[in-house]
């Protein structure tokens, strides 16, 4: 599968790839990509199967996801890259880490462990909201926020989904989503990894302090499989750290991508 992707930076610079969350589009990380890329990487931020202007299909899992990013990688050429990904992304990252360690260089996961989780109620009323949008018939951008207004009653949530509605040539709207493909195969968005096999590279975890979806008690199996992972805790954040905390977010990876971690170290909660 052909993936659509932005690319900043000069080439030949050493390669990070930015691998979006469920939901998402290349587009969340340009900010993030284009300040990156001006000290010293070459930044991919594809779009995955299913979202924004990469093909669509059926099948929506994690072996396939994590088969696109292989394919990308060799299609591009890209040599020993960086990966990072939040959310969906950080899963496929570390899937792609441990099948294929001698690929990477380092692995920055943004809030995602690989245990299993159970079904989230608040995916389920993203999906019914999205569907209960009839985008054929509204006429801007700020009419879709206030239909969308009575399902998600986070504002946050609402502009991040409404990054996926897209103007055509025509002036109708679309969705830049597969939103059945990704309805059908929800459930398969919560599998965990098994393995018992390890990434020995460097690896740096951030977590939100209001997320649940990496917990202390989830610190020792992360460890088993990545055993130099460090674990870095965002205060008042929740699982859209990036978003929430920025200039706090970029400082942490930058120390880390760039080797220079003691400015995050001295600043953060480091587990």
């Amino acid at each position: 599968m052909k993936l659509f992707y932005r690319r900043y930076g000069k080439q030949g610079n050493q390669p990070l790839i930015i691998l979006h969350g469920l939901f998402g589009i290349s587009d969340n990380w340009v900010t993030y990509g284009r300040r990156i890329a001006m000290e010293g990487f070459e930044v991919f931020i594809p779009d995955q199967r299913n979202h924004g202007r990469s093909p669509r299909s059926e099948t929506f899992n994690y072996i396939a996801l994590t088969e696109d990013l292989f394919d990308f990688i060799d299609d591009n050429n890209i040599i020993n890259p960086i990966i990072m990904g939040h959310s969906m992304g950080g899963k496929v990252a570390m899937m792609f880490a441990l099948e294929n360690p001698e690929f990477t260089k380092k692995l920055i996961v943004i809030d995602i462990s690989l245990k299993a989780y159970g079904p989230r109620k608040s995916h389920l009323k993203i999906i019914e909201a999205m569907k209960k949008l009839n985008v054929k018939d509204i006429k801007s951008r700020r009419e879709a926020e206030t239909i969308l207004s009575q399902w998600i009653k986070e504002e946050r949530v609402r502009l991040f989904i409404l990054k996926n509605l897209h103007r055509k040539p025509d002036g109708t709207f679309e969705w830049l989503i597969n939103i059945d493909a990704i309805e059908n195969n929800l459930d398969r968005m919560f599998d965990g990894i098994q393995t018992l096999t390890q990434y020995q590279k460097p690896t740096l975890f951030i977590r939100g302090e209001l997320s649940d979806y990496i917990l202390p008690e989830d610190y020792k199996s992360i460890r088993y499989n990545f055993p130099n992972a460090e674990i870095v805790t965002i205060e008042g954040a929740s699982h859209w750290v990036h978003a929430e905390a920025p200039e706090k977010f970029y400082q942490i990876t930058y120390g880390f991508l760039t080797g220079n971690p003691s400015w995050y170290k001295n600043n953060f909660n480091y587990g």
